[in-house]
């Protein structure tokens, strides 16, 4: 049986011969929040003049500085308290795997992401929503839990409401060869997660 170390590793299974080999590549946890909050404030933005509206709308009756210094301290709170919650998954011990410096090993079952020879994750392609390549590299999203997964109430809807974003990242550059990038493109669209109309990424070098 294999069995989870710290930091969500387990012992590696044995390569498979059509999989595809990265080089090693390590996605600082830095990054991953530059990242992700900007994709969360794209997204978001508006979620954050709500509370500025809603707040300002009795100073439109009866004018108030206090109305407006609460409008804006519960906007800038607001935005403050998200990007955190963005901060502290990046610190969250579950997390920390996505940010080791690991190579990949792809085939049809599954993303191994190999620390090394001995220990490595699994992520079956079933726990991957979507890709997008942006940048030079793909960014594999993994999926949000099921609503069965997700606490009731009122935490339930702001866990479904204000989710954070975690993917794997896999630049171009981390690719042995240009067949082994194309292979990955045509793995990518035959299971439907990359766009038909998306390009194919430049050739990586040998």
């Amino acid at each position: 049986m294999q069995q989870p170390n710290q930091r969500g590793f387990r012992q590696a299974q044995g390569p498979s011969p059509l999989a595809i080999r990265t080089k090693k590549n390590q996605l600082s946890s830095e990054t991953y929040v530059r990242m992700a909050l900007t994709e969360v404030w794209k997204r978001e933005w508006w979620y954050a003049l709500i509370p500025l509206v809603v707040l300002l709308l009795p100073a439109i009756f009866v004018f108030s500085w206090w109305l407006v210094a609460a409008a804006v301290l519960v906007t800038v709170l607001f935005v403050v308290l998200r990007s955190a919650q963005v901060q502290a998954l990046a610190q969250h011990e579950q997390s920390k795997a996505l940010f080791e410096r690991v190579n990949f090993e792809i085939d049809q079952r599954h993303v191994l992401m190999k620390l090394n020879d001995k220990q490595g994750m699994n992520i079956p392609w079933e726990m991957i929503d979507r890709v997008h390549y942006k940048d030079g590299a793909y960014q594999l999203y993994l999926k949000t839990p099921e609503n069965v997964e997700m606490p009731t109430g009122w935490r339930g809807w702001v866990a479904r409401t204000f989710q954070v974003p975690m993917f794997l990242y896999l630049p171009t550059r981390i690719f042995n060869s240009p067949n082994d990038l194309k292979l990955f493109e045509s793995m990518l669209r035959r299971k439907n997660l990359l766009p038909a109309e998306v390009k194919a990424a430049p050739a990586a070098a040998a």
